[in-house]
């Protein structure tokens, strides 16, 4: 379960764009409207507390999983410059509320790693992060050897999420493991 005073990274700050204070944004969300919509945004770099900027503008770059966008007092490629590997946060209260079944990326993260095996649900290890370059992958840690495998989370790997319980199911393919 995600903790409701926490901040939750839904981008960085890649480069500038252009000489009028425009960076791009590199999203990790699948709400556009965090780069698109004008209002408040939190800023943070490295792990020095968050910072409030307004966001005046932003459009998404066609065929890309990048935004341009404006930020309020910065104004030449210089500021923006300073602004690049900050990181946008939003507070994890602030996430758009979901339908039945559906789940925040975010929350399988902790969550045990489990395998049928012989109709018997068995332990092999837990989600400690997310990869998300086009593709969706979980980064798990196996128990038996701290082995960290990437698993693609498409439907036919990973059948059966269940938050509440605190567990995923997998079902690899041959050699996914051992990798």
């Amino acid at each position: 379960m995600i903790n409701k005073n926490e901040w939750l990274i839904v981008g960085f700050i890649t480069s500038c764009h252009g000489i009028n204070g425009q960076v791009k944004i590199k999203s990790l969300s699948d709400f556009e409207e965090r780069f698109l919509n004008p209002g408040m945004r939190w800023l943070q770099k490295e792990n020095e507390p968050p910072s409030k900027i307004k966001l005046i503008s932003g459009f998404k770059q066609p065929g890309k999983e990048t935004f341009i966008v404006k930020f309020q007092g910065i104004n030449t490629r210089n500021h923006a410059e300073q602004l690049k590997k900050f990181k946008i946060l939003v507070k994890s209260d602030t996430i758009p509320k979901l339908k039945k079944e559906e789940f925040h990326l975010l929350e399988l993260i902790n969550l045990e790693v489990k395998t049928l095996e012989n109709d018997e649900l068995k332990t092999i290890g837990k989600v400690i992060n997310l990869e998300n370059e086009k593709n969706n992958l979980l980064v798990i840690e196996l128990f038996k050897n701290k082995k960290k495998v990437l698993i693609p989370f498409v439907k036919e790997i990973v059948p059966s999420v269940n938050t509440k319980k605190n567990f995923l199911i997998i079902n690899p393919p041959n050699g996914l493991l051992e990798l």
